[in-house]
């Protein structure tokens, strides 16, 4: 590999996986509010969707900030991660995420990728 590839977050990826979670989330307090027995099941969506629109607001800036960067040699991601390609056993995708699973068995997710199947492929292209 000549030059390094660098994995950013796509604002649409974000955006969709923060609309599941909401759609999860809103369903899910309404169900708790049902099992409880409350009155007033409705108010759960409005609480959920409230709840996980906050949490993306509020961590917008930090996810959409966190590079990985691809070298022949290692994946260079946010804070101390370094994950040398050698050490990588297995590379999964779980929605828009890409999740690297060291031999070691370290997790490390690239997040709010717009096609996780691409990024999936560079990493098992630069690890043979």
């Amino acid at each position: 590999m000549a030059d390094p590839v660098t994995f950013t977050p796509d604002r649409g990826a974000y955006l969709r996986t923060n609309a599941w979670l909401a759609a999860v989330a809103m369903a899910g307090a309404m169900v708790v509010l049902w099992l409880v027995g409350n009155p007033f099941v409705w108010t759960g969506a409005p609480a959920g969707l409230a709840a996980v629109g906050l949490r993306a607001w509020y961590l917008a800036s930090e996810d959409l900030a966190a590079t990985w960067d691809l070298s022949d040699q290692a994946l260079i991601g946010p804070g101390p991660r370094n994950v040398v390609l050698a050490q990588i056993a297995t590379v999964n995708i779980m929605g828009s995420f890409v999740q690297i699973v060291t031999k070691g068995g370290d997790k490390h997710l690239i997040k709010y990728q717009a096609d996780p199947a691409a990024t999936k492929a560079a990493i098992e292209r630069a690890m043979a």
